[in-house]
């Protein structure tokens, strides 16, 4: 099975339409021996503590925490981003995972380059393969990406289109 670091970002993502059916974070955490940093659940109680869809979705991902590892990273002092995604990038590099899923799309060439060997994924990616592994419908990714690109603010977001019109292509 694959190991995927998660990041808060796109755990909070897959969280948000984690009532859907199908539910993304379910299939994520089947699909993927998915590791998460002890920064990034830090990170998800933050977040958790707000009443509203970013809060709701960082406690769902902290309720399936039975189905994920946390792991501990030290994190690199001079990687210019949040503690969650250095500590992403730094365990990812550290262990040799195949995949990490991250959802800062402003930093995304940053992150992309500061991985060994490691495939940086976003959500709408995710949802792509998914729909490729016939794990999910195109209709039902469009459904999901929908849902998060409304709560996560994404509508104006060119990645996210762009990657939109690939599931409409599938």
């Amino acid at each position: 099975m694959p190991i995927l670091i998660a990041d808060t970002s796109a755990l909070v993502s897959l969280g948000i339409a984690s009532e859907s059916s199908p539910d993304p974070l379910s299939l994520c955490l089947d699909e993927y021996d998915v590791r998460v940093p002890n920064h990034v659940v830090e990170e998800l109680h933050d977040v958790a503590s707000y009443d509203d869809d970013h809060g709701r979705a960082a406690n769902a991902v902290l309720d399936h925490s039975a189905h994920y590892t946390v792991q501990s990273v030290e994190l690199d002092a001079e990687f210019p981003l949040d503690d969650g995604e250095n500590a992403a990038v730094t365990l990812a590099n550290d262990i040799g995972a195949e995949l990490v899923l991250c959802d800062e799309f402003i930093r995304l060439g940053l992150i992309h380059a500061s991985l060994a060997d490691t495939r940086l994924v976003t959500t709408p990616t995710l949802l792509s393969v998914f729909v490729r592994t016939e794990t999910l419908t195109s209709e039902n990714a469009r459904t999901l990406l929908d849902e998060i690109s409304t709560a996560r603010s994404w509508e104006a977001n060119s990645y996210v289109e762009r990657a939109r019109l690939l599931l409409d292509d599938s």
